[in-house]
């Protein structure tokens, strides 16, 4: 299990194979059956707060998850301040938005509440310099509809070495909308297009922040 600090208030937890073995869980388990996963919860909780200060104590907790094409679980812990608190004792409630990134999937999009974040996913994959957005798939392009941005990864190349690397990195910008090949297909329809092809590419070129 790796614990990274991202800010004051949000962690990232990457759990392999041994530690959901060590929980006697699986994948199916933490898809369908959160609650029997409370215990991994708690672990990686008392493991956050020991190796990097990340205390929750007082704090409603939102827990975001996805599964690699690589058998790995990662999850983004955000803690937000509760008006009132009537206990010390820690308690792990966390409200659960679990994603699985399908590695057999042609089509992925991921949502953007703002151009700005789409700036910002731009700027760390900048940053990170190792992934080559046109290695991961065969296009990517950015629409926007009900003013929110969608970006689409046509026919995702599951064999990148960076492809874990850049799921990782937008689960910190962007949810998972949909793997669906026919709302792509409503996006392109009724969407307005931003970036027809390489959005990625052309994000980091003119709109970093």
């Amino acid at each position: 299990m790796k614990i990274e600090k991202l800010t004051e208030n949000k962690i990232r937890v990457i759990v392999n194979s041994e530690d959901l073995k060590k929980n006697n869980l699986d994948y199916q388990t933490i898809m369908e059956k959160p609650i029997e996963s409370q215990k991994l919860f708690l672990e990686m909780l008392l493991k956050a707060e020991k190796e990097v200060g990340f205390y929750t104590e007082g704090h409603k907790l939102l827990v975001e998850a996805f599964s690699s094409s690589d058998g790995l679980f990662v999850f983004t812990i955000t803690k937000y301040m509760e008006k009132t608190t009537s206990s010390n004792k820690l308690k792990v409630k966390p409200k659960k938005k679990i994603k699985n990134v399908n590695p057999k999937s042609n089509t992925t999009i991921y949502k953007f509440s703002s151009f700005e974040e789409f700036c910002q996913f731009c700027t760390a994959i900048h940053k990170i310099g190792k992934i080559q957005s046109k290695q991961l798939a065969k296009n990517i392009a950015l629409y926007l509809f009900n003013d929110t941005y969608y970006l689409i990864l046509s026919h995702i190349n599951t064999e990148s070495s960076h492809i874990h690397t850049f799921y990782s990195t937008i689960s910190e910008f962007a949810s998972l909308a949909s793997h669906s090949e026919t709302f792509r297909l409503k996006l392109l329809e009724h969407g307005k297009s931003i970036m027809k092809k390489n959005a990625i590419e052309t994000g980091m070129k003119y709109f970093l922040s």
